[in-house]
């Protein structure tokens, strides 16, 4: 199979609600610069251009965010970026990308990742992302054409924020990396079931991740999910603007593990060798910018007296930590967040309670 025949499409529609008050409805996450001098989706764009064309790449993204992914990511043409007309998650997406890609090319393996999660060995990542392109290519015989890959990712710690994969048996390894059975996708587990995972190691977080050829997610889709196969069989090579806009908003607002992966035939994950954050969070920023001796990560104007643990970004006004801990502390033009490094995951829940002029 032809390397040309290799797309990827990255999902960018998500709100990045825990990262107000910098990320807002037309900013979201991966319209940031958080842990680079880059936005999250325009490294996660260099990452796969190592591996795969730049004409393959395409981007879902929210009919909000049009404009600033486009402005984000100049280097790709207007009509590789395209706008979801409704929310309607994983499942519908994974199968708006898939058919976007047949349309050009129905031998086609598509390849759908997040926009923002951040990898800093991209070179071993665009090394085991060409190999695993080429596992679908039905060469070797425990892994068939039909299997739906993922992406595993070996725990670092006994995290309750992150779906699981349940690894089975070795099915193949080659300088792309080991490939195991998946056995069965398991939900956000509680604290004591995700230390039990960390240390049976027989888990690995699931990344959103995933390979296939389009042949064999219309097949998958046939089975359990008519709907989406409907739309993937009735989109029209040429001018699909118009289909989408009709069509897309009546699917069922599901996730691709649930519609899918979950009960499909053939499952196997190749098991990262490259780091992999998934930047959820205002804590996750710590271990990719700059620590001073007390443990306060700060980015911009920042002043620390007798401060400890905290993490503070300022984007413009000076910020001053005075005997506290333990704080996240972020300032923009119209807003300022303070919370306890342990309420981060709390942030969204202030949504409903700000003024719609600093969402």
């Amino acid at each position: 199979m032809s390397e040309s025949s290799f797309y990827v499409c990255i999902l960018a529609g998500g709100s990045g609600e825990r990262f107000w008050p910098m990320s807002r409805v037309r900013t979201p996450k991966h319209l940031l610069a958080l842990v680079s001098e880059r936005t999250l989706i325009a490294e996660t764009v260099d990452r796969l251009e190592r591996a795969i064309p730049r004409s393959n790449i395409f981007v879902l993204t929210a009919q909000a965010q049009l404009e600033g992914v486009r402005a984000a990511l100049p280097e790709l043409a207007p009509e590789q970026i395209v706008a979801e007309p409704a929310r309607r998650d994983t499942g519908p997406a994974a199968a708006l990308a898939t058919a976007l890609i047949r349309a050009r090319d129905p031998d086609a393996v598509v390849g759908l990742f997040p926009a923002d999660a951040f990898i800093r060995d991209g070179a071993r990542f665009a090394g085991q992302l060409r190999a695993a392109f080429g596992l679908l290519s039905g060469t070797t015989p425990a892994i068939p054409a039909s299997t739906l890959l993922t992406f595993g990712v070996k725990p670092t710690f006994a995290s309750t924020g992150f779906g699981y994969l349940e690894l089975g048996e070795n099915l193949a390894h080659s300088p792309g990396g080991a490939v195991r059975r998946v056995v069965r996708f398991v939900e956000k587990p509680d604290a004591t079931t995700a230390r039990r995972y960390v240390t049976e190691g027989r888990h690995a977080w699931n990344a959103g991740m995933f390979i296939w050829r389009a042949s064999a997610f219309l097949a998958e889709a046939e089975r359990q999910a008519p709907e989406l196969a409907a739309f993937i069989r009735n989109f029209p090579a040429e001018r699909p603007e118009a289909y989408v806009a009709a069509q897309f908003p009546k699917l069922p607002k599901i996730s691709v593990d649930y519609a899918i992966m979950e009960k499909a035939a053939s499952v196997a994950t190749v098991l990262a060798e490259f780091d992999w954050d998934d930047v959820g969070a205002w804590s996750a920023l710590p271990p990719h910018l700059p620590r001073d001796a007390a443990g306060n990560t700060v980015r911009g104007p920042i002043a620390v007296v007798n401060s400890t643990n905290n993490i503070a970004v300022s984007n413009g006004r000076v910020i001053a930590l005075c005997g506290v801990k333990d704080l996240v502390v972020v300032e923009t033009a119209d807003a300022v967040l303070v919370c306890h490094r342990d309420a981060v995951q709390e942030i969204k829940q202030l949504q409903p309670l700000l003024p719609k002029e600093v969402l």
